[in-house]
């Protein structure tokens, strides 16, 4: 697989339409500059691959797929067709169920709490890079600590001087924001993620694009948060695992 020039990027839309609230994987390489884009052959590839982080997106013919074994290690969207290439990577490989909501109305407001919540903004990317390793995943698709606290687009719930909840699009796409939210054990249970991610959801409107809400079905508290804010459930889907453990609870 040969890397493919950001200029090019946008001349793989039509492998990735249409545009569906979820895992935004090309769209966020589009819209961030973040991440990268592969395939097979260009002009005319006949497998593409999108990725940012740990994140991929496949499309196309599998037998296309030219990738070492190392190449691809993380969260993989593709087709089914896609699932014995990827079982050659790693035999050992899970199908991760997800379920996808979506918010088409107004956000349902939370109750105020006692944390100040804030935008992020560049001076706070020493308290981002400060959370805990389980939940330090938020800021991986904005460039790590400082991409996300330099983007404007996270909020954060601050009790004290420690940030304890935010709030990101994880994925930016065209029409839709994929959140993610993550709180400091110590200050669960406080509606601090909920306010967070009320307040970012402000933000996506504001902007024209729909919200959505990835999770688990076992991720109840992430199950709750969402329906709390009014979204509905739209689908369900499965991430394939490749060399990558099944996310714990405080991932």
């Amino acid at each position: 697989m040969q890397r493919l020039a950001a200029s090019d990027h946008l001349k793989l839309q039509q492998w990735f339409l249409p545009e569906r609230p979820g895992p935004l994987v090309w769209a966020h390489v589009v819209r961030t500059g973040r991440g990268r884009c592969l395939v097979d052959r260009w002009p005319n590839p006949r497998t593409v691959i999108a990725k940012v982080a740990d994140n991929y997106s496949l499309r196309g013919d599998p037998a296309y797929l030219d990738e070492e074994p190392e190449s691809i290690a993380g969260f993989v969207d593709a087709p089914e067709e896609f699932l014995p290439v990827l079982r050659q990577l790693d035999p050992d490989l899970l199908a991760w169920e997800r379920v996808v909501f979506q918010l088409d109305g107004d956000v349902c407001r939370p109750p105020e709490t006692a944390a100040v919540l804030r935008r992020l903004t560049g001076a706070d990317a020493d308290a981002v890079a400060g959370l805990a390793e389980g939940i330090s995943w938020i800021s991986k698709t904005l460039g790590g600590p400082a991409g996300l606290a330099g983007s404007g687009l996270g909020w954060g719930a601050l009790v004290g001087d420690e940030l304890a909840a935010v709030a990101v699009p994880f994925f930016l796409g065209e029409h839709h924001e994929d959140i993610g939210v993550v709180t400091e054990r110590a200050f669960r249970r406080q509606g601090l993620s909920t306010a967070c991610a009320a307040a970012l959801i402000t933000d996506i409107q504001a902007r024209r694009r729909r919200p959505s809400w990835t999770t688990s079905p076992e991720n109840k508290a992430s199950v709750g948060v969402a329906r709390r804010l009014g979204f509905r459930q739209v689908r369900t889907d499965r991430l394939y695992l490749v060399r990558t453990p099944v996310p714990g609870p405080d991932d």
